[in-house]
């Protein structure tokens, strides 16, 4: 039996503990979420060598620096095609992009839409606050209606995004909604979502104490969590297009969609690949399956080609 010294927290080993204490604001629930997901980890036994977050800028994007496994920190929105991009390559990695709500549907939107219609074999978990926390407290695309940003003192006039609609609508093979609150469920349905084949996606509702929850009388983030026990409806299999989240009324939470197996972006690049081999000899195979160099070489032209879609 193994003994864990009480000086060590059990996660510690999935930790750059060294870079502790982290940045978040009290309160926040970036935590609450990285938690879960790497206790999803640690349950389905997924091995840090062989796994690979990915994050974009902002609070949530801090993450990526925190856990102690090859991790990336990309520029403003691209942490998806950083993302697809390392699993056509090393289809053998486990591939998770960790972002927030500005980050993968302002400027990154055009980039998860494209990927989940390719049903990139990557999983997401998008961490909704409601806000761009980390910049100033700005509207974002998913912002509820009413609610009061920095730039939009008076209320936001806008329709916020329905996540989990926009993004099963766009081919996702996995689309679920939890918070910072459901804990267990969420770690559930991360472990669902990390052994799924195909683009996996998890938004997770959490509270943003400093510059969303001051500004919408939730100063104190106890509030954020007593609004989503009051609101929050757990219900699986949904219409994810009935999945709109508005101020003061019952949301929907839980898995909207658990689709059969389908062809990944990434098995369909082999498949292409593979038959710009096949007049070759067995040894000629044997050698471009060992360096994956043509395999590189036609992704690089497949990728290079997608314009503005990556």
């Amino acid at each position: 039996m193994s003994i864990i010294k009480a000086d060590t927290h059990p996660l510690d080993r999935y930790l750059r503990t060294e870079r502790l204490p982290h940045v978040w604001c009290p309160g926040c629930g970036i935590g609450t979420v990285l938690g879960a997901y790497l206790r999803a980890m640690e349950k389905i036994g997924m091995d840090p060598e062989k796994s690979i977050m990915v994050s974009g800028i902002g609070c949530t994007g801090r993450a990526a620096g925190y856990v102690r496994m090859d991790s990336f920190h990309t520029t403003h929105g691209r942490a998806i095609p950083f993302a697809v991009g390392l699993k056509a390559a090393r289809p053998d990695l486990n591939v998770t992009v960790f972002s927030g709500d500005g980050d993968l549907f302002a400027i990154g939107g055009n980039h998860i839409i494209h990927a989940a219609r390719r049903n990139a074999n990557i999983t997401v978990v998008a961490i909704n606050n409601f806000t761009y926390g980390m910049t100033g407290g700005q509207l974002a695309p998913t912002t509820p209606e009413t609610g009061i940003t920095t730039t939009s003192p008076y209320g936001n006039v806008e329709s916020p995004f329905n996540l989990a609609g926009l993004i099963a609508v766009a081919g996702a093979s996995y689309v679920a909604r939890w918070t910072s609150l459901h804990v267990r469920r969420l770690e559930k349905s991360l472990e669902k979502a990390l052994k799924k084949r195909g683009f996996s996606f998890v938004e997770v509702l959490s509270q943003c104490p400093t510059a969303y929850g001051r500004r919408n009388r939730m100063r104190d983030p106890v509030d954020t969590l007593k609004y989503f026990q009051k609101y929050a409806v757990v219900k699986n299999h949904v219409n994810p297009l009935e999945g709109v989240i508005e101020p003061n009324k019952p949301f929907v939470v839980g898995e909207f969609l658990d689709a059969p197996e389908e062809p990944t972006f990434e098995d369909k690049l082999w498949e292409l690949t593979k038959a710009e081999f096949l007049h070759t000899s067995q040894a000629e195979r044997s050698e471009w399956i060992i360096e994956h160099r043509r395999h590189l070489e036609v992704l690089s032209r497949i990728i290079s080609g997608k314009g503005g879609e990556e």
